[in-house]
């Protein structure tokens, strides 16, 4: 079988690797390889870094308004739109999501890219009440320079988005190295920006391994800024590598999010919570609501439903339309989940659905596994599988359940299912979780900053925050007084 075969993205133009090495990138719904890539080092990534500094620096970009930044942003969302089902096929090819899900997802990208593009012109400064009345002093916001964004394999796209729009609206330039399990979706993203009329070094991709393409992107001189989305472990190797330069970080890591249902919940929404938020996308999300907190008064029937509720999802091919749960993107992921389980049930933990590899197509596939735990620090209720895993224990009193939920080293996501407005609230408050839905389950917005507690990471994409994480503040003083400067040797 021939490889679709696809080259990386830098300084306007598309291009192999200097070394001409390449790779190839495995179909995760019958695990033989479709595309093939280049495989960049320190010398492609040194190149591409060099672009964008050139074009952050360059008059081309320097000279643009930010309204015109915006005008720019906003033609790319026009053209995501126009080209959205062959970006959506690329992706469900790719990392097996379903092709109903990238088709929804990229149905809603575009409002991240306007959404931004709306702000490029609202990044202020302020005056200052300043308490010196021959002295003017305000403050201006500046883009940062090179950002590095580093990209995984779960939602390329949509992840991609979060970081390069407000990058840009901001006024920076960036390189893009995103995962090698899946590439095609951000080059395809690169071309067209290029359409779009982004200067040539604005927006590069390079494609390869982390250990080699990554690291040199993520320790190199000239990068300021580092966006990643991606493992907790990799991200400690990110935020060392950034140390020699002091580059700006944002890292959006993973999670072992709660759900907490309560008697007075409305059961059936919870329950579609419940599969949608650790069995949709396979569990490969770092929003999976994995760690299931149930009331005992409705710990059975809620187990129950879910479990009958796993047993009629149709595993099959994500290109068919009827299709509720894809293969997993990596056998290594695979691996994991499926040891993760043996794990659990060695520690006590009792089986109530799934848990086995079923036979579709050779895919890298997993059961909606359900399992019922002994105890809060079973491993499977610490430790993040990236699977379609989920983990239950029950609870009796509404501290209990908050202690539960917070018994975790992360603090990405939460939910809460309850019809009690007043506990709602207090739970938004005490939760450590940078997101939380109540009667709800994995809702996005390009209005909604996102991001985590403790070792789920920091920083924020979404909103205006994100914005603002890709500027520096400046201060400037103005001396008003025509009188000439006092003694040099004291401080004003």
């Amino acid at each position: 079988m021939s490889l679709q075969s696809f080259q990386m993205y830098i300084n306007g133009e598309s291009c192999e690797a200097v070394s001409a090495a390449r790779f190839d990138s495995m179909d995760p719904s019958c695990a033989q390889p479709w595309a093939s890539f280049p495989d960049a080092n320190g010398d492609d990534v040194d190149i591409a870094v060099k672009a964008a500094d050139a074009a952050f620096n360059g008059r081309a970009w320097r000279s643009l308004t930010a309204t015109a930044r915006g005008k720019l942003l906003r033609k790319l969302g026009d053209l995501i739109s126009e080209n959205g089902e062959q970006l959506a096929q690329l992706e469900s090819r790719e990392n097996g999501k379903l092709i109903r899900e990238t088709r929804g997802q990229l149905a809603y990208l575009p409002e991240f890219f306007y959404y931004m593009a709306g702000l490029a012109d609202k990044i202020e400064g302020e005056t200052l009440p300043i308490d010196k009345p021959d002295m003017m002093a305000y403050t201006v916001r500046e883009p940062i320079g090179v950002v590095a964004a580093i990209i995984p394999w779960n939602s390329p796209l949509y992840l991609t988005a979060i970081k390069v729009a407000p990058a840009l609206a901001a006024g920076n330039t960036i390189v893009i190295k995103p995962s090698e399990h899946a590439s095609a979706s951000i080059v395809a993203l690169a071309q067209l920006a290029e359409q779009a009329g982004f200067p040539a070094g604005v927006l590069n991709v390079v494609t390869g391994y982390g250990p080699s393409a990554g690291s040199a992107l993520t320790s190199h001189p000239l990068v300021r800024h580092i966006a990643f989305t991606g493992g907790a472990a990799t991200a400690r190797h990110v935020v060392r590598a950034s140390a020699d330069n002091f580059a700006h970080l944002s890292l959006e890591l993973g999670g072992k999010s709660p759900q907490i249902v309560f008697p007075d919940a409305d059961i059936d929404s919870a329950v579609n919570g419940i599969v949608a938020g650790v069995f949709a996308a396979s569990g490969q999300s770092c929003v999976a609501g994995s760690r299931l907190l149930i009331h005992e008064s409705i710990y059975e029937e809620v187990l129950q439903k879910v479990a009958d509720r796993a047993a009629r999802i149709k595993i099959g091919k994500p290109s068919d339309a009827d299709t509720e749960m894809g293969p997993m993107t990596t056998e290594a992921q695979l691996n994991i989940a499926e040891n993760m389980v043996a794990t659990a049930l060695e520690q006590g933990a009792v089986l109530r659905h799934g848990g086995k590899r079923p036979d579709v197509n050779g895919g890298w596939y997993y059961e909606p596994t359900l399992l019922e735990c002994q105890s809060p620090t079973d491993t499977l209720m610490q430790e993040e599988v990236f699977g379609p895993v989920a983990a239950a224990i029950p609870f009796k009193t509404e501290e209990e359940a908050l202690a539960l939920a917070n018994d975790s080293r992360f603090g990405l996501a939460a939910g809460i299912w309850t019809r009690d407005i007043a506990r709602a609230h207090r739970l938004c408050r005490d939760v450590r979780s940078g997101i939380i839905w109540v009667n709800t389950y994995r809702v996005v917005s390009a209005m909604a900053p996102i991001g985590g507690f403790g070792d789920s990471g920091y920083g924020r994409e979404g909103g205006i925050d994100a914005v603002l994480s890709y500027t520096e503040k400046k201060t400037v003083w103005i001396n008003l007084s025509s009188e000439p400067m006092a003694d040099p040797f004291v401080m004003r």
